[in-house]
């Protein structure tokens, strides 16, 4: 793993792959490098504008690149099970759940939950079960063309959490945030969430003998829009100034913070639930195994987290029931 990068992703061709957030930042970086290496690529965006955008730049970045963009609003359960229902691939070999929103004001998605919560792990627990079926199909046998099925190490999912998980754990009577809003404390705990799903996720999968592998991987510090959203949207100018002037001076760039969730995606030998993040004390660097808060190990709390999640979500992971 030391010294890890862009050159040493292997070949992806035969792959299918969705990504989230694929617009801008963690999530551009991820979907070019994914189609420069051959993988056929869906960029899941919720702006149609800023999506045939970023489509048309990376296929001027890789002309050869197999591109094409998904609408995917993650703070919309309706607009999940669209984009999942209009899937163009049987098969799914790659879904890296990257898309997020960071320390907004106060605010909830269209199905009710708080903003954080509902975008950053609601949003992509359903959209990953309603995706199971096309991503389990990946684990079965090769496809026509003959490419293997999912590579050598099989399908995956990745999610992105991040290093902020640290500032708590979730509070399973307050999902929400209903009783006391901070947002940093609830964008926390989203991330927590983040690390719970995968943690329960790769439980379950053992459990039905798949060999579909989930991981969570985070970028550090990377300049990205996600820092300067929040203080814009409460219209805090010096905040939002100061947030920019971090992302110049102290960040590294979104390509290198893209490269914990590229590795994640496509380094053989990747285990069930491993963490992957930068190896400078989980700020900057090449990709490392991460520290992990041991709440995101707690095998009860992925249990109750899953099943409210299941419930609010209305998604039912069916396909790992006996």
């Amino acid at each position: 793993m030391a010294g890890w990068s862009v050159r040493d992703i292997p070949d992806q061709s035969g792959r299918n792959a969705v990504v989230t957030g694929a617009n801008s930042g963690l999530g551009y970086v991820t979907a070019r490098e994914l189609a420069r290496k051959g993988a056929r690529v869906l960029l899941a965006c919720r702006s149609e504008t800023r999506g045939r955008a970023a489509v048309e730049q990376l296929r001027g970045e890789v002309p050869d690149g197999d591109v094409q963009l998904g609408l995917l609003d993650l703070g919309e359960l309706a607009s999940v099970r669209e984009f999942a229902g209009s899937l163009p691939y049987e098969r799914l070999d790659l879904l890296v759940n990257n898309a997020g929103v960071m320390a907004l004001p106060y605010g909830t998605t269209a199905d009710g939950f708080e903003t954080q919560f509902g975008v950053n792990h609601l949003g992509h627990f359903a959209l990953t079960g309603l995706l199971l079926p096309a991503l389990l199909a990946a684990t079965e046998g090769r496809p026509a063309d003959g490419h293997p099925a999912s590579g050598p190490d099989g399908a995956r999912v990745v999610t992105v959490s991040s290093m902020v998980h640290l500032l708590g754990n979730i509070d399973p009577h307050d999902l929400n945030s209903e009783r006391r809003y901070r947002r940093w404390t609830a964008y926390g705990r989203s991330k927590t969430a983040n690390l719970l799903f995968t943690h329960e996720l790769a439980r379950r999968l053992a459990a039905a003998g798949s060999d579909l592998v989930a991981a969570a991987a985070h970028p550090g510090y990377a300049a990205t829009n996600l820092q300067t959203a929040g203080p814009r949207a409460e219209g805090r100018r010096v905040a939002e100034r100061l947030m920019a002037l971090g992302n110049r001076v102290i960040a590294q760039s979104a390509e290198a913070g893209a490269l914990p969730a590229l590795y994640a995606a496509t380094a053989p030998g990747v285990r069930p639930d491993s963490f992957t993040g930068p190896s400078l004390a989980m700020w900057r660097g090449a990709p490392a195994p991460s520290r992990r808060a041991s709440w995101t190990l707690d095998d009860r709390a992925g249990e109750r987290l899953w099943s409210a999640s299941e419930q609010l979500t209305g998604v039912f992971y069916d396909a790992l029931k006996a």
